[in-house]
């Protein structure tokens, strides 16, 4: 797994956001708050899902891509480190979804 091109991608996220924004997307997305991180990343979510009922695996793989960089940018805004992202779904592997769902009171 290609897992170094997600810190790759969180370094280069993280120096953007001293950029300036006319000068990087993600400096922009930044500049700008929290909630139009979580704008940006739900509509490429709903967009990588509709992408995956139509079939086209290209499409989807595309938009997954824009999913992941977005949520990247999103946890950056939001002072959320990929590493406890990381931690968090570790410890999940240690019980079963449906049990892990229980204790968070979700069905």
């Amino acid at each position: 797994m290609k897992t170094e091109i997600l810190a790759e991608l969180v370094a280069t996220i993280k120096a953007r956001k001293t950029a300036a924004p006319e000068s990087s997307w993600t400096a922009k997305l930044l500049s700008q708050g929290v909630q139009t991180c979580a704008k940006k990343f739900g509509e490429e979510a709903v967009e990588a899902a509709l992408a995956s009922v139509t079939g086209d695996k290209a499409h989807l793989k595309a938009e997954a891509a824009d999913v992941i960089y977005h949520l990247l940018v999103l946890l950056e805004a939001s002072g959320v480190d990929l590493a406890d992202v990381l931690d968090e779904l570790a410890a999940r592997q240690q019980r079963s979804g449906i049990a892990e769902k229980a204790a968070r009171g979700k069905s």
